[in-house]
């Protein structure tokens, strides 16, 4: 008996029995299903999340350093540094936080809490802004302190009407004037908690206003993705020879940041999987249970086929063939469901979900595996069937 004539038995045996073999196939397809939609939400998930950090530049180096008796790092002093090393870094920013509220002469008494920035005019490409209206900070703006401001849409909508109306406009941070010279493109939704609620001036306006006489935090860029380590690596070695001691700053890469998150959200996928992978396992002890059954219920008939001269190979290969049979309908039913689910669950979530093609070739391979695995030991038990004692069984 061949291949074909098993897989016929098989097909045949699986429609004589509907509901049993659904119930069987039930463990595998919820197992295949949700294995699928696991990961291919996760996978959607880090598409979406990479896209957002990387919209923040993955190649700046937030850099932090404490304040130590007589020793700092002045913004000057980091300029010329990143001048000499053209081959690891595009830019330099300082950042200045003036925390405080926000207000202009249309809002009346409302006020709103922000923390503002106080930048140079490289920040802009660094973090890969983008203006709706107006102009980003410049250079001389720096050298005058000029009290200017960029201010997010969600200020400029709110107080202005719109992005364009804006500019020109005066806004009172902590009860100092600043004049709207660009409004930044909506990045959200507009809201007071989203980061459309911003506000950027001068570094060098920040320290005057807020009496600092030292710069603490910079933003350096590397010059690209495949330098960032090299840059990083460079810059600690050149705070470790101006501040001393390793203690007293940190260079922290965002992509590196991202790297730890993907790795967390890859291992967070893994356990997932594993638990939805139980129900695999259920599926394939159901099958195992199930053939067992059908091996108790078919004795008579194994019994016959023996004496007709069926081998031992026979026997295993049409209860194998059968359990397979059944598991890989119940794994393309998951598949299907699977896929189907995994779109919706994006749509639903406001993400761009396909499933995986991966997840859906190895998912259909398990379900096959499970399939010949588990059936292994019910084929086995028939083909050891003595003809004449599964002959005398009624």
């Amino acid at each position: 008996m061949g291949l074909g004539k098993s897989f016929t038995m098989a097909i045949s045996s699986i429609i004589n029995n509907k509901v049993r073999s659904l119930l069987t196939m039930l463990g595998i397809i919820i197992g295949i299903a949700a294995v699928i939609i696991l990961v291919s939400v996760m996978n959607g998930l880090t598409s979406e999340v990479t896209s957002v950090f990387s919209e923040f530049g993955t190649t700046s180096l937030t850099t932090n350093i404490q304040p130590r008796p007589n020793i700092e790092v002045e913004p000057e002093e980091l300029y010329e540094f990143a001048d000499e090393n053209p081959d690891l870094f595009n830019g330099v920013s300082p950042l200045v936080t003036v925390g405080g509220t926000f207000k202009t002469p249309t809002s009346g008494d409302d006020t709103v809490s922000v923390s503002a920035k106080g930048v140079s005019e490289d920040y802009y490409d660094i973090q890969k802004l983008d203006l709706a209206f107006g102009r980003f900070i410049s250079y001389i703006d720096c050298q005058e302190k000029s009290k200017v401001a960029v201010i997010g849409s969600f200020q400029a909508m709110e107080y202005f009407g719109s992005c364009k109306a804006a500019i020109g406009e005066t806004v009172r941070l902590n009860g100092i004037p600043y004049t709207v010279i660009g409004v930044l493109e909506e990045g959200e939704d507009s809201t007071e908690s989203s980061s459309d609620n911003s506000m950027y001036v001068p570094y060098t306006t920040a320290m005057a206003v807020t009496g600092t006489g030292v710069v603490y935090s910079y933003i350096v860029d590397a010059a690209s993705d495949e330098v960032v380590e090299s840059a990083k690596t460079k810059l600690e070695s050149y705070l470790l020879e101006v501040v001393g001691d390793d203690d007293y700053y940190s260079v922290t890469s965002f992509q590196a940041i991202i790297d730890s998150m993907l790795e967390m959200m890859d291992k967070m996928e893994m356990v997932l999987v594993a638990i939805a992978a139980i129900s695999l396992l259920v599926g394939g002890i159901g099958i195992m249970n199930i053939m067992l059954v059908s091996v108790s219920e078919r004795t008579r008939e194994i019994g016959i086929r023996k004496s007709l001269g069926a081998k031992h190979k026979h026997i295993m290969m049409q209860f194998v063939m059968e359990s397979g049979v059944v598991s890989c309908i119940g794994g393309i039913i998951g598949i299907i469901l699977g896929a189907t689910l995994a779109i919706g669950s994006g749509k639903l979530l406001g993400m761009d979900v396909s499933p995986s093609v991966g997840a859906v070739v190895i998912a259909f391979g398990v379900s096959v595996a499970i399939g010949v695995v588990f059936g292994f030991l019910p084929a086995r038990k028939a083909a050891k069937l003595n003809p004449i004692d599964a002959l005398r069984n009624d």
